[in-house]
């Protein structure tokens, strides 16, 4: 897995094509890693995600499941652990992380996609979750992140019968925010993060911390938590700056105070 940053924004890229950037151990291990170092990184205040080669991420890595033998249960347990904390960490972090999904998304790449907060899918992508055609059930917080996204009838008809979604009806569901030519994803993913990273640098994180407790929350409790943050943004420099750009006419000068 490779790590970059450029300007203010970070970029994940998932490198290893040859197996279709499957998910093993060592993927988990590094992307809770990338996490972890996102997360102290206050010069990033949005990440990209994309991955190299033909597919986004196949899914669990079924050839090396296969070799653990007996180990098995073992092996899926301690990527586990890594593989959701990296999940858990990404969406308490407060900053926007943007996919950019080519191939396809199958099984725990799936997972993966439903987790991340914006999506941008090629036009030719393929969506699956592809468990229970292998004798399995659903990982990476799917149950979670992807019933919320399409709906509980048709998560239960993706993991039932594997059915494969299209970029379009990917997008019609709820699945992924927009769709692109194939040659345009890595250039509309990095141009989306980057224009959340021009943002006011606290606005972006702090209303993506305020949707996610909202939507847990009851409406007295995401109403409180709403008037909070933003009384809270009110009184900063740049709330106070967006508002006199907004009145003037110009483009605001964000100073992240």
């Amino acid at each position: 897995m490779n790590y970059e940053i450029i300007g203010n924004v970070g970029h994940i890229r998932f490198g290893r094509p040859e197996a279709a950037n499957a998910v093993n151990p060592v993927f988990c291990q590094e992307l809770k890693s990338v996490m972890l170092e996102i997360e102290s990184d206050d010069t990033v205040r949005a990440v990209s995600v994309t991955a190299e080669g033909k597919v986004f991420c196949a899914g669990g890595d079924l050839k090396e499941f296969h070799t653990a033998g007996h180990d098995l249960p073992g092996v899926v347990a301690a990527m586990l652990e890594d593989l959701h904390d990296a999940i858990y960490k990404m969406n308490q972090i407060p900053k926007p992380f943007v996919a950019g999904v080519q191939g396809a998304a199958g099984g725990a790449g799936m997972s993966l996609v439903s987790a991340f907060d914006l999506v941008v899918s090629g036009e030719s992508s393929k969506f699956t979750m592809a468990y229970t055609r292998v004798g399995l059930t659903p990982d990476g917080t799917s149950s979670y992140f992807l019933a919320r996204h399409i709906g509980l009838r048709r998560m239960l008809d993706l993991t039932l019968t594997n059915r494969v979604l299209s970029a379009e009806e990917a997008e019609s569901w709820g699945l992924v925010n927009r769709v692109v030519p194939d040659e345009d994803i890595a250039e509309a993913t990095a141009s989306l993060a980057q224009q959340l990273a021009d943002g006011a640098p606290n606005a972006a994180g702090v209303a993506k911390t305020v949707i996610y407790r909202g939507y847990e929350s009851s409406l007295e409790e995401a109403g409180d938590f709403e008037a909070k943050n933003i009384v809270s943004a009110a009184g900063t420099n740049d709330g106070q700056e967006g508002i006199a750009a907004f009145v003037e006419r110009r483009d605001p000068n964000w100073t992240g105070t």
